[in-house]
């Protein structure tokens, strides 16, 4: 078993199953220049900044090893920071085999192994902290930091069937089980930010034992059941719906407080929900599901909608949720880990339910949220990622909290976002297929061979030549299968309108439903070839009425890509906010290979309005207009021209 996380394979409810590591690879166009950047770029250089006095989070394992002196430095959850980045690296090793990558993994595994106790306990942050106990107090994210050791132990072992990091966290699980799975009121409330829960059943999945999937039940169920008000385990950190324990899973219907540990649970909540089919979790995920992507997500599939604010019960949130269609632009936070996350939790809807809704937020997020957050150099990073930014508007050192940034950064001091990414950039190749119970469902396109097997054993090889998503044509060429029927489920999503399908150059009758799976079964035979094109017409799109900032203004949208416009694509001196979109005019896609990595802009004309009033309010009359031809650039290739102004809506000009 080399199934990337969720491994579900043997997981009784799932409609879908993961690929193994390595079953589908890259071979051209978008994301195979992605994964070329992250394995050549991304991975090296997070390497030396992470093994180096900058990111200093090896040497902080070092010093807890005794093989180093000097302090812990780097935030409380800067371990699981350090294990991202050795999952991501393992699943670079998985597809390039590149036997140097195995060796500094092996490296690092042995520092970490020195440096954990010999109970299992393994926290930098607190073993080299005087005066601090173990479990003492939430605020230091030893349970995050534990969800990345487990899960980055069990994708290295499937990986290269080693187990000297599995064991390292069979101990350390081991002792987190004597801990925290009798009833205390002390620990009932400490797992607060909850990647460990994934951790667990990910380990169970690994290595069997039940003793894990029950502890990751249990800190669901601790959820909501202990008095919302401090303790001593609970100081120095906002509690209540900031940490998602004022309402128990199962009864929730509204997404609240820390978009990332929010996000995390119901991701580990889906995982839970797959080995044991209770049906009270599946409920709550659907209705927290549809909360999210409904009422609370960006156009661009981010989360987060604040860094400050108030949750319905009014405690104290940061990095999260607010008020439903309460979506500023500017100000708008939408953490690079909460937009994954938000990916993560449907990927696993998806494999629960088999459908397409699910896959189409995948891709969303995928393309637009998730890569803003890193360049096209592959070595600089954002944190937030609003969706309009204008120049000498806020002061981005007001205090020692403030992670928003004008420019993508070479290193932030809060590293949890870069390794997220480039992990998922990573392994994204294993989220483009599943296996269905009789079949394979192509759920994200891009040019790419699959070599696998279906669930009966039989091989199964697919290739797909495409350039999405600068083009909606993809050919998929059977080359081996058996010669039973089976199914194979296509993605229609629901941006594209009047796809159609053909096999073998005949077009099928298939109802061809956007925001659905076609599922075309047959006894196919080696040299078919369907032909999927779907029409990638710019569109624009509005926000919910109740969406108050973006009244009377529209973004654009071309296939799974969300635009926006840039200054350094305006007259010098023309500020963002002087400028309408004309309605009037076509946008014309041009594919541009030297350019920001190579996209696809949409050529067009906007309005830069003449007259300027002063002062908060000013009498209007009708606006003159001065045309500009311009171009507008992906959301998520923007700021690689140096600080600039941005914004994804405008407001629009129409003409009778």
């Amino acid at each position: 078993m080399k199934q990337a996380t969720p491994s579900n394979i043997n997981s009784p409810y799932t409609q879908l199953k993961s690929l193994n590591i390595g079953d589908c690879q890259w071979t051209d166009g978008f994301w195979a220049d992605k994964f070329k950047l992250c394995a050549n770029a991304m991975v090296p250089y997070m390497a030396d900044v992470l093994c180096g006095d900058v990111g200093h989070a090896l040497n902080n394992f070092k010093i807890a090893a005794g093989e180093k002196q000097g302090e812990h430095q780097g935030m409380f959850w800067h371990d699981g920071d350090f294990y991202k980045f050795m999952e991501a690296k393992t699943y670079v090793y998985a597809q390039t085999q590149n036997n140097e990558l195995l060796k500094e993994l092996d490296e690092y595994i042995e520092i970490i192994s020195k440096a954990q106790e010999t109970d299992g306990y393994l926290q930098t942050q607190i073993q080299l902290r005087e005066g601090v106990d173990r479990y003492e107090n939430r605020k230091y994210h030893e349970m995050y930091n534990t969800g990345h050791l487990l899960i980055s132990a069990c994708i290295h072992y499937r990986v290269t069937g080693q187990r000297n990091f599995l064991d390292i966290a069979i101990k350390h699980a081991d002792l987190l089980y004597t801990i925290f799975m009798p009833d205390t009121k002390h620990y009932g409330r400490f797992g607060f930010n909850q990647t460990q829960i994934m951790g667990l059943v990910e380990l169970y999945r690994t290595v069997g034992d039940k003793k894990y999937l029950a502890l990751a039940e249990k800190f669901i169920d601790y959820r909501g059941k202990y008095e919302v008000k401090h303790h001593p385990t609970t100081e120095g950190y906002p509690i209540g719906d900031m940490v998602q324990e004022r309402t128990p899973l199962r009864e929730s219907n509204e997404a609240v407080g820390h978009a990332v540990l929010a996000l995390y649970y119901y991701a580990g909540a889906a995982d839970v929900y797959a080995e044991t089919g209770e049906k009270a979790l599946i409920d709550a995920l659907d209705r927290l599901w549809e909360n999210v992507t409904t009422k609370k997500m960006y156009v661009t599939g981010a989360v987060g909608q604040a860094h400050y604010g108030a949750s319905v019960n009014r405690d104290m949130i940061e990095e999260g949720f607010i008020d439903a269609y309460m979506m500023p632009n500017m100000t708008a936070y939408n953490e690079t880990c909460a937009n994954l996350c938000n990916a993560m939790f449907s990927y696993r809807m998806l494999n629960l339910k088999g459908e397409a809704k699910y896959a189409d937020i995948v891709e969303l997020v995928l393309y637009n949220s998730a890569l803003s957050g890193i360049s096209v150099t592959g070595k600089e990073y954002f944190y937030a990622n609003p969706l309009r930014m204008l120049n000498n508007t806020r002061d981005y050192h007001a205090h020692e909290n403030v992670t928003e940034t004008p420019n993508r950064e070479p290193y932030l001091s809060c590293f949890c976002c870069p390794p997220n990414l480039v992990r998922t950039i990573a392994t994204v190749s294993e989220w483009a297929y599943s296996l269905s119970e009789n079949g394979v469902t192509v759920n994200l396109y891009g040019a790419n061979n699959l070599v696998s097997q279906l669930q009966d054993g039989s091989p199964i090889k697919i290739s797909q030549e495409t350039a999405y998503p600068w083009q909606g044509t993809v050919k998929l060429n059977i080359e081996e299968c058996k010669a039973d029927a089976f199914t194979i489920g296509l993605r229609i999503p629901k941006w594209a309108e009047n796809t159609t399908l053909t096999l073998n150059g005949e077009k099928l009758t298939n109802s061809l439903t956007p925001g659905s799976f076609a599922q075309i079964e047959r006894n196919w035979k080696n040299g078919d070839v369907l032909v999927l094109d779907m029409p990638m017409e710019v569109e624009f799109v509005e926000g919910h009425p109740r969406i108050e900032e973006v009244r009377n203004q529209i973004a654009i949208k071309r296939g799974p890509i969300v635009y926006c416009i840039e200054s350094p694509d305006l007259p010098e001196n023309t500020g963002i906010l002087d400028i309408y979109f004309n309605g009037n005019k076509k946008l014309e896609p041009t594919y541009q290979p030297d350019f920001l990595g190579g996209i696809t802009t949409l050529e067009g004309e906007v309005l830069i309005r003449k007259d300027k009033g002063e002062g908060i309010y000013r009498t209007v009359q009708k606006p003159e207009w001065t045309p500009y031809k311009t171009q507008l650039v992906p959301y998520f290739a923007w700021s690689n021209r140096g600080q600039a102004e941005m914004t994804v809506f405008m407001p629009v000009v129409w003409e009778d």
